[in-house]
């Protein structure tokens, strides 16, 4: 699969260089330091090249959204038209000094990303934190960390399962694109256990039973 990536920091690389090793093909976009994104690249290998936002899109079978809220808009209108495309985010409406939620309960990033990639086939799902990605396991103990990801394309949300589940974690379906309002807040609760509270790597287990 070809997977292009907006976005230059610690989630996106991370992520790309889990799929590169699985043997994607990778294009990372999107950042005002191309030496960075040229290094970003060198370190995954033979798999991974740099473009242009709309260099990316055209490239790939799926784009991954890892910008800043703020970014998002700046971010998408360099992207070009996303018609057509499967727009996999993992944008939370974080503040900029991550002390809160610039939107939530009324809508989501999600949503509001939506709006304005008209035309795109939006899945959003937010992986374990940077730390844990980037560390040798993404397990805590034996355990996979339990990953949200919601969207109204079925055929496209179980291609972004499929990509979450080569990142070893569980992707679990929480339905529509609206039920991001609830899975956004949650992650700010772990940003809160982790950094606020210093609990360390933290991430989501579901129970059932």
């Amino acid at each position: 699969m070809k997977i292009g990536i907006i976005g230059a920091g610690n989630m996106g690389s991370g992520l790309g260089k889990i799929w590169a090793e699985n043997g994607h093909k990778l294009m990372f976009s999107y950042s005002r330091d191309t030496p960075k994104l040229e290094k970003i690249a060198q370190s995954v290998g033979n798999n991974a090249t740099v473009g242009t936002p709309a260099e990316a899109v055209e490239f790939a079978d799926v784009v991954v959204l890892s910008v800043p809220y703020g970014a998002v808009e700046d971010a998408l209108k360099a992207a070009g038209s996303l018609e057509g495309k499967i727009l996999f985010s993992i944008v939370n409406a974080l503040l900029p000094d991550m002390s809160g939620m610039a939107v939530g309960t009324t809508t989501s990033a999600a949503e509001e990303i939506a709006k304005l990639a008209l035309g795109a086939r939006v899945v959003e799902a937010l992986p374990v934190f940077a730390e844990v990605l980037n560390s040798p396991s993404r397990r805590f103990g034996d355990q996979l960390a339990t990953v949200f990801y919601t969207g109204d394309d079925e055929e496209a949300k179980q291609v972004v399962a499929d990509l979450l589940r080569e990142v070893d974690v569980e992707p679990i379906d929480a339905g529509s694109l609206k039920s991001s309002r609830y899975v956004e807040p949650a992650m700010m609760l772990l940003i809160q256990l982790a950094y606020t509270q210093q609990l360390g790597q933290v991430g989501f287990k579901l129970l059932r039973r």
